[in-house]
């Protein structure tokens, strides 16, 4: 019979976050996303605009016969805008809300590679003044001397004004 306990060395682990994670850059810092999540990968395209949807929602798109909803993610994060590049591409995740599956993509600066991330690596996220707004932090992972800003793509995605694109 196992008993879990808590030491001082795993006390600021987050348990259960380990995994293998998708990892991009929006400038210069790196994210990732839980591979499980990512549907596929897309060089960047022509996107429909969508009238009186938020900055962040970028319009829709028609992935073989599937409308999907862009959300520009530098947007989303209240970061500057940037050029698009060779590099820039779209992320196709799938969420699930309400018990009703959807792809959404997500513009990003360039994709880097996917890591194998142990729940040793990965740390809570710290607090800041307005918690509330880090709730989409998964937790922070050290890989090497970098870190990787864990994300839920279930909370960013879950906001009613892209849900009300996706329906």
């Amino acid at each position: 019979m196992s008993t879990s306990v808590m030491t001082e060395a795993t006390a600021g682990t987050s348990v259960g976050l380990g995994g293998k994670y998708l990892t991009f850059a929006l400038g210069r810092e790196e994210y990732g996303l839980a591979i499980l999540k990512v549907r596929e990968i897309i060089g960047y395209m022509e996107i429909t605009a969508v009238p009186q949807t938020p900055s962040y929602v970028k319009g829709v798109l028609n992935l073989r016969g599937q409308v999907i909803a862009v959300i520009d993610l530098r947007a989303k994060f209240n970061m500057e805008s940037a050029e698009k590049t060779e590099e820039t591409c779209i992320i196709v995740a799938e969420t699930q809300h309400e018990g009703v599956k959807r792809s959404t993509g997500l513009i990003v600066d360039r994709v880097s590679e996917v890591l194998n991330i142990s729940a040793e690596q990965v740390e809570h996220s710290p607090a800041f003044a307005n918690n509330e707004d880090a709730t989409f932090i998964l937790g922070i992972a050290k890989v090497g001397k970098t870190v990787k800003i864990l994300l839920d793509i279930d909370s960013i995605l879950a906001t009613t004004d892209i849900l009300e694109v996706v329906k």
